[in-house]
């Protein structure tokens, strides 16, 4: 990939982590339930789930879906039960004082977190139709595929690592911030909300004809 496309897509991969999605509000929500060390892990399954996503495209999988009406509505329903499954869980969640966010969170394991994380982005036909959207127009389509990809995957992956990150301390410094039980259940009320709304986003979205 020629230097001055990749750094096009690096600017985009930027605006793409940083806008405001269900990733953003998982990161969020992860840091405030769970503390930064542990809640980070979701940002490491929200990266495989971009991983996932960049090789279904890849491969054709990803253009299959948006092709297939039947197909476009499994990924689409299942993602919107995930993301309100989600908001469910995290509604009703215990509030936990920081000083015993560690041995609580311990009733969610990282692999979980990172579980969760990659069902959010992987199982998101959004994700599949804008990669599809955008994608193509950083590829040089007569060299090598597979190595760009590898570097627009390897992009993306950077870009979360360091945008989530931000967003799941930003949500830790919060919990740290907060003592009262009060307060803290009224924002696991507020993530789960975000999550529902997200699924409902979801629902709305239609396939590209």
């Amino acid at each position: 990939m020629d230097f001055s496309v990749w750094l096009a897509f690096f600017a985009a991969s930027w605006a793409i982590s940083l806008s405001p999605g269900a990733g953003a509000v998982a990161a969020m929500s992860a840091g405030l339930s769970h503390g930064f060390r542990r809640g980070y892990f979701m940002t490491f399954g929200l990266v495989i789930g971009i991983l996932t996503q960049v090789v279904l495209v890849g491969a054709g999988l990803g253009a299959l879906i948006a092709a297939s009406s039947l197909g476009f509505a499994f990924v689409k329903w299942a993602g919107v039960a995930y993301l309100i499954y989600l908001g469910v869980q995290q509604w009703r969640a215990p509030a936990r004082p920081m000083v015993a966010a560690d041995d609580g969170a311990a009733q969610v394991t990282r692999r979980q977190l990172v579980l969760r994380g990659w069902g959010i982005n992987a199982v998101n036909p959004k994700g599949t139709v804008f990669l599809l959207a955008v994608v193509p127009q950083f590829l040089d389509l007569h060299a090598p595929l597979a190595p760009q990809y590898l570097v627009i995957g390897g992009t993306l992956a950077f870009t979360d690592l360091v945008v989530m990150a931000g967003y799941t301390a930003l949500a830790a410094r919060v919990l740290a911030a907060l003592k009262s039980e009060s307060h803290i259940k009224a924002l696991n009320r507020v993530f789960g909300t975000l999550f529902v709304a997200a699924g409902a986003l979801l629902a709305t979205f239609k396939r590209v004809a």
